[in-house]
């Protein structure tokens, strides 16, 4: 029997060159999508805009995590949409979950959320990279300590070298 040649499957082509400068989101797109698809979202849009979409101070204290559509006849009722929310704003969000809706329906030009719910998962805030203190130099520490010495109360002593401190470490404008 002859061998017949076997056609390229599409997992065995190469990927398809762009032959430009591509954003870190446009290529990292591919891969997120199938897993925004499993939450709900059907592209990343509420994901990113989100301070855009939220109004405050839900912008800051909420994130998208979860978006459930209804049974049945797709968009009769609107979707639920499950928002991660810091644990102080979790009681207001939840009475203020259709200000929210209309927000995002308003941004979104249509009906698209019905209501909003309070996702069982934590809010977790990125805490940003904490600045590292500079070293002051032993001379300027030294004339802080001078300046400072002449005052009788320890406490208010300490304070002042520390303001002084600060004061030294800050950049000039």
């Amino acid at each position: 029997m002859a061998d017949k040649p076997r056609s390229k499957s599409k997992d065995d082509a190469p990927p398809k060159r762009l032959n430009r400068a591509v954003a870190v989101a446009e290529a990292l797109g591919g891969v997120l999508d199938p897993a925004l698809k499993k939450r709900g979202f059907a592209s990343r849009d509420i994901l990113s805009h989100w301070p855009t979409i939220a109004p405050a101070p839900y912008d800051k204290v909420t994130r998208p995590d979860k978006l459930s559509w209804p049974r049945g006849e797709k968009g009769a009722e609107g979707a639920t949409l499950y928002l991660r929310c810091h644990p102080g704003h979790a009681l207001a969000l939840s009475h203020e979950g259709q200000r929210v809706a209309a927000s995002i329906n308003r941004y979104y030009g249509y009906f698209l959320i019905g209501q909003v719910r309070l996702s069982a998962e934590p809010f977790v805030i990125e805490d940003a990279v904490p600045e590292t203190v500079p070293a002051l130099p032993e001379v300027t520490r030294a004339r802080i300590s001078r300046t400072v010495e002449r005052v009788s109360d320890p406490g208010v002593r300490d304070a002042l070298r520390q303001l002084g401190q600060a004061i030294a470490r800050r950049k000039p404008r």
